[in-house]
């Protein structure tokens, strides 16, 4: 059975939550990469460790992909260098993770945006949703200039009001609704869905309580939904 969602498993918060679960009564074929036990992943990713998630990301990867906690939001990264074709990407976030990082040259969850628009040569342009100063949503005139071709979306959750999303970073103010609608505009047609991702969870280990496990699985149970009725 071909795999359609891509699960990165690094503090086992999915398992935690009941959203493995939820994929597994639905029958979603699940690829499953556990880190679990890798060292030197959390906000910043060592140079062996990258490696040895590059080595792991083999064969045609499904087109959605869960990420984990925003400590891990660099896999992006790493897996946009996957892409084989031009793409732009369009992300939705709290903050722009286009800083430099605090040890050169070292991947980092703030800096994987900038070394992805130096590092990828497939990469067109970033489109940043939600960070002040950025965006609110995208612009009917930015997906008209673009119509047709490729986009790699990637949403931490940390865009969101504490209501809809529980994380461990600061959080904007969107609604679920307002980020599903920003998804639809992205996913009608008008371009080409190269992948998402999504992010923003907070660990049990990281003192995540029953109630923002219920929230972040219910809200990645309507984030599913609506993505997976379009990639059918």
């Amino acid at each position: 059975m071909k795999e359609n969602v891509l699960v990165f498993d690094c503090s086992g918060v999915y398992e935690a939550q009941g959203f493995l679960s939820f994929l597994d009564e639905k029958k979603v074929p699940v690829r499953r990469l556990d880190l679990t036990e890798t060292e030197g992943i959390c906000c910043y990713c060592s140079e062996d460790s990258k490696e040895g998630i590059l080595a792991r990301l083999e064969g045609r990867l499904p087109l959605l992909r869960w990420l984990d906690s925003g400590d891990y939001h660099y896999l992006t990264h790493l897996l946009a260098l996957q892409e084989k074709e031009p793409f732009h990407l369009v992300l939705l976030d709290h903050h722009p993770d286009n800083q430099d990082p605090a040890f050169e040259g070292v991947l980092s969850c703030g800096s994987w945006v900038k070394d992805m628009s130096a590092k990828n040569p497939m990469l067109r342009s970033v489109l940043t949703i939600g960070p002040e100063g950025c965006p609110e949503a995208v612009p009917d005139a930015w997906i008209a200039e673009r119509r047709g071709e490729r986009v790699y979306i990637s949403l931490d959750k940390d865009i969101m009001a504490p209501c809809h999303a529980r994380t461990d970073w600061s959080q904007g103010t969107h609604t679920l609704s307002q980020v599903e609608h920003i998804l639809e505009g992205l996913l009608d047609g008008r371009m080409r869905l190269a992948a998402i991702d999504i992010c923003g969870e907070t660990a049990v280990s990281k003192g995540a309580t029953p109630e923002d496990l219920r929230i972040n699985k219910e809200t990645n149970i309507a984030l599913y939904t609506l993505i997976s009725n379009y990639l059918k």
